[in-house]
């Protein structure tokens, strides 16, 4: 029988509530997570035990957030990109995140990081589009407009990673101060 597994992600900023659920729910069947992943989670199998899991973002975080999670019962698990930080606690444990406002403020923080990297990305995908129509000119070397195309599908994907996120974030921004 398998001693890991891999479990996908739906993205934090679209599934964040579902997949901690899951996660949940695999740790009840003697799954425990173990770290976050590229696009998921790694888990190996151990003790069934009720653990709920809960995501905060902190970029460079010290000694003293990581005590303070100590101190409220969350153990940390495993921590993604230097900001993204998985923890875990027993059933019943108090949330981290316990009044609307904080929510709110987690997720307005992602979401402007986001839109600081989606903007220009967005930017410079449509310059670099904007590369070939120019290179049909007179003016402008033709390698130019297909380097701009290679360039630009480039910069879509990243856009992919930013600009996502940063819906996802907003959304969720949106449908929380409406509730």
């Amino acid at each position: 029988m398998k001693r890991t597994k891999y479990v996908m992600s739906g993205g934090l900023a679209f599934s964040e509530e579902k997949d901690l659920k899951k996660l949940s729910s695999l740790s009840k069947k003697g799954w425990v997570t173990k770290k976050l992943a590229p696009f998921g989670y790694v888990l190996k199998r151990g003790e069934a035990k009720p653990l709920v899991y809960a995501v905060d973002y902190r970029k460079d975080a010290d000694d003293e957030y990581f005590a303070y999670f100590d101190e409220a019962g969350w153990d940390h698990v495993s921590t993604a990109v230097n900001y993204i930080h998985l923890f875990s606690a027993p059933e019943g444990t108090q949330p981290i995140f316990t009044d609307q406002s904080t929510i709110i403020e987690k997720y307005e923080a992602e979401k402007r990081i986001m839109g600081k990297a989606a903007l220009p990305t967005l930017l410079i995908t449509i310059a670099l589009f904007m590369l070939y129509p120019l290179s049909n000119t007179d003016w402008m070397a033709d390698i130019f407009g297909e380097v701009g195309i290679v360039l630009g599908y480039v910069s879509m994907i990243v856009l992919v990673f930013t600009g996502m996120p940063y819906l996802g974030f907003r959304r969720k921004v949106h449908k929380l101060r409406k509730s």
